[in-house]
């Protein structure tokens, strides 16, 4: 089940590239779109970390049966802990691909300018830019206060199931410190982190998505 990041929709390239792979191994897949994003309904802006991990919920619930792995692309992976703590009976295993649990409190501050936290405090909303710095992005108010009820990484993280991260150490926006300290926090032993050293932020070119290919066969591997 893969879990896409935030703006992204389950036509992006790592999304339909997972489904290739496990097409290829008889494995079953299931990517969505969060509410406000790509094919759903409602307004992105109007989305926070909590509405998007019960979309996750509602379709573990509902779509899937038996064991599951996780696949968490950037916020994502945030979204990835979140439906894993609150289901840990349904999940086998979990993949991350620069993973950003708790952004919006750890990350955030990396990204927003004086000028973003007047607007802020004054509009509700601030736009970040994108590649090509069109502001894109928009960060509101509810985001980051909705964000901290749902913080992962304060305490331990109660899952042990298998887990690999998969991390590009050029990405520019999640630092691959993030995954080593993430490591740290879960319960579970069996935790391996994959840091690719040409890697950027999205991981999508085909040499970055063979790491992701052999996290998810890591994975898949320790199931009974």
């Amino acid at each position: 089940m893969f879990l896409g990041g935030f703006m992204s929709d389950m036509t992006g390239t790592k999304a339909m590239a997972l489904e290739a792979f496990c097409r290829d191994q008889g494995q079953a897949f299931i990517r969505f779109d969060y509410t406000g994003h790509g094919q759903s309904s409602g307004k992105f802006i109007d989305g926070t970390i909590g509405d998007w991990a019960r979309d996750a919920l509602a379709i573990l619930d509902a779509v899937t049966e038996g064991p599951q792995v996780l696949v968490g692309s950037s916020m994502g992976g945030w979204i990835m802990l979140l439906v894993a703590r609150a289901r840990p009976e349904r999940v086998a295993g979990l993949v991350g691909i620069a993973a950003a649990p708790d952004f919006t409190e750890d990350l955030l501050g990396n990204w927003i300018t004086p000028e973003h936290r007047a607007a802020l405090e004054r509009d509700g909303v601030c736009y970040l830019p994108d590649d090509q710095g069109e502001l894109r992005y928009p960060i509101t108010r509810a985001l980051i206060e909705d964000g901290r009820n749902h913080l992962v990484m304060r305490s331990e993280i109660p899952l042990r199931c298998p887990v690999v991260l998969v991390q590009g150490m050029r990405d520019p926006e999640v630092p691959y410190e993030t995954p080593i300290k993430l490591a740290g926090q879960l319960a579970a032993t069996d935790v391996t982190v994959t840091l690719v050293k040409d890697g950027g932020h999205r991981m999508s070119e085909p040499p970055n998505l063979e790491h992701v290919f052999a996290g998810l066969e890591r994975v898949l591997s320790k199931i009974e």
